[in-house]
C-alpha cells in the first residue's frame, strides 16, 4: 500500500527553525522520482493552502510567497523522501503541514500530517 508519512513537526519558538520529512512507503525509486511533490498547510479554522512545489527534476522548486526565502523544499530521490527546512519561523506559520504526491496515473495521494506550531 503506497502512504506517505510525514514528521518533524514540533512546538518552536518564533526565529526558529523545523525541518519536516515526508516519507514514501510502498513505491519504487523509480516511480518516486517521476512524481512532483507538494507541501501543503492547514491553519486551524482556515483552507489547506499551497506551501512549495517540486517537480520530479530536483531543482525545479516554486513557493508561495509567504515561504519565499524562508521555506526550501528539497527531495532525496533515492530515499523516497521529501524534505521542507523551515528558518525563521512566524506564529502564523503555525499549522498542520501535509505532503502531496501528484500522482501520474491515479488520484494525488495526501500524508497525514504533521504539527507545526510556533509560540514563545
Amino acid at each position: 500500500q503506497v502512504q506517505l508519512v510525514e514528521s518533524g513537526g514540533d512546538l518552536v519558538q518564533p526565529g526558529g527553525s523545523l525541518r519536516l520529512s515526508c516519507a514514501a512507503q510502498g513505491v519504487t525509486v523509480v516511480s518516486y522520482a517521476m512524481t512532483p511533490m507538494s507541501w501543503y498547510r492547514q491553519a486551524p479554522g482556515k483552507e489547506r493552502v499551497l506551501v512549495a512545489h517540486i517537480g520530479s527534476a530536483e531543482d525545479a522548486t516554486n513557493y508561495e510567497a509567504f515561504a519565499n526565502g524562508r521555506f526550501t523544499i528539497s527531495r532525496n530521490n533515492a530515499e523516497k523522501t521529501l524534505y521542507l527546512q523551515m528558518n525563521s519561523l512566524k506564529p502564523e506559520d503555525t499549522a498542520v503541514y501535509y505532503c502531496k504526491a501528484h500522482v501520474l496515473s491515479g488520484p494525488d495521494l495526501w500524508g497525514q500530517g504533521t504539527q507545526v506550531t510556533v509560540s514563545s
